[in-house]
């Protein structure tokens, strides 16, 4: 069947025209087609395999088009792309190719069209349209990909075994192509990504991390983390979730079961924002649940000091997987640190608890409020709408406090500078002493944010301390 509609953009055209002039033939396969199916638009990426070389054949279409647009050679890869209407197009000669078994990088041979389809990681990713001038428009479909689009299912082409035994980061995808998509992920290839999840190790951080942000950044992410559980996956890569897995009973009490609770929070957040970071604040915002959990005969089971203890562990965590650790990685430990003070403010509203929330959280107080609203799990209606509705006054009491006290990213009214002037000081800890005290007494609503209270609050405090106006 022909699909000329899906290729209606001039640059297929070219391509087309390039194949005729070079006399190989030419295909558009992968995520374009699939893509095509399903009916997301607007795909930015094009993988074109020739049957022959995808070097001359770029370079070719480069020729043809207007302004001859520059091509990016990867030789080392048999590789080439070039950009076109803000669209990058890669072109890579159709091959066969042959893994060992400590390194995902195959060796590769020319081969046949057949040949690049086998070598692809899942059926739905194998399909691909015909750019030669005989059959243009053509789909060639040798695993019956269309069939597994509509029943939503990802699976392997060959034997899953080999295919994620040769390149592990498959297995990664898999799970990520099921989440993004909401697809099953066939059962043969769910039990060999348990047989082969060790494979694992030889795929560098930055490759994993790739993927996990890809699922995390899907509508609903659980999806791919119960998957990564079921696999064994998750353990390898994120072991502070797994730890928090399963329910302990002393005495006739319980705790509620952390890691499927994390994920509940995840998908509430996923609903709201596509903020990726706040998204993995989400999902690390109880990892300190596991080393501060404690039973006590009076008061049950306690997580205290669980939020410090997890803000520590993200440095780590980061660190580990070599994420940015930046002010990306800043951000997700405030918001960790932070994650139960709106949940204690929603409880007993004071004006000085909502300002030293501001103060803290500062500009990331609304993304905080975000995450606290998305780790209601409660599945009490009653208790549900009463824990919203609270959460709403103080989303309204932190509005009234900051449009009045100005303390989100709070500047001492009163300058070091200034007060080493009135008392003639050098450079000292009374200083610090005094802006530490202004502050507090702003916080604490004692004076109003502004110069002169403050000014007059600063001559009291230096009499205190035994300095003497210059």
């Amino acid at each position: 069947m022909k699909y000329t509609e899906a290729i209606s953009l001039e640059i297929f055209s070219v391509i087309s025209l390039a194949s005729k002039q070079l006399q190989i033939d030419s295909y558009v396969i992968g995520g374009f087609v699939r893509d095509f199916f399903l009916k997301r638009a607007g795909s930015k990426d094009i993988d074109i395999v020739a049957v022959g070389s995808g070097i001359e054949l770029a370079q070719k279409v480069s020729d043809l088009l207007p302004n001859q647009p520059k091509v990016q050679v990867f030789k080392t890869y048999g590789t080439a792309m070039l950009r076109y209407n803000d669209i990058e197009i890669e072109f890579v000669g159709a091959r066969k190719e042959s893994y060992t078994e400590n390194s995902r990088n195959p060796e590769i041979i020319q081969g046949t069209l057949q040949d690049d389809q086998n070598r692809r990681d899942f059926t739905i990713n194998a399909l691909a349209f015909s750019l030669n001038e005989v059959n243009f428009g053509e789909l060639l479909d040798p695993f019956q990909g269309i069939k597994d689009l509509e029943h939503k299912v990802v699976k392997t082409p060959l034997n899953p075994d080999i295919t994620y035994s040769d390149d592990p980061l498959r297995m990664m995808r898999a799970i990520r192509f099921s989440s993004q998509l909401n697809f099953t992920l066939e059962e043969e290839s769910l039990r060999a990504i348990s047989r082969n999840g060790n494979r694992l190790k030889i795929i560098t951080r930055e490759r994993i991390i790739d993927e996990l942000n890809k699922i995390i950044a899907s509508p609903k992410p659980s999806i791919g983390f119960l998957l990564l559980e079921q696999t064994g996956l998750l353990a390898q890569i994120l072991p502070e979730l797994t730890a928090l897995k399963g329910v302990e009973e002393v005495e006739g009490q319980k705790h509620k079961d952390n890691f499927y609770h994390t994920l509940e929070v995840l998908d509430n957040i996923a609903k709201n924002t596509d903020d990726l970071w706040l998204r993995w604040a989400a999902l690390l915002h109880d990892i300190g649940k596991a080393p501060t959990k404690k039973f006590s005969t009076k008061v049950g089971w306690t997580f205290h000091a669980h939020e410090f203890i997890g803000s520590k562990m993200v440095y780590k965590l980061f660190k580990r997987l070599k994420m940015p650790l930046n002010t990306k990685m800043k951000f997700v430990q405030k918001m960790v640190l932070l994650s139960s003070r709106p949940i204690v403010l929603a409880s007993e509203v004071s004006d000085a608890a909502v300002r030293r929330l501001v103060f803290d959280a500062g500009n990331d107080i609304d993304s905080l409020m975000t995450l606290c609203e998305a780790d209601i799990t409660t599945k009490n209606s009653k208790k549900f709408k009463r824990y919203h509705k609270n959460f709403e006054l103080v989303r309204k009491k932190i509005k009234q406090v900051e449009e009045r006290d100005k303390v989100r990213n709070f500047q001492p009214p009163v300058s070091g500078a200034e007060i080493m002037k009135a008392f003639n000081l050098k450079p000292c800890r009374e200083i610090g002493q005094i802006k530490e005290a202004i502050k507090e007494a702003i916080l604490e609503g004692e004076i109003p944010n502004e110069y002169q209270a403050s000014f007059e609050f600063m001559i009291e405090k230096g009499k205190q301390l035994g300095l003497e106006l210059a």
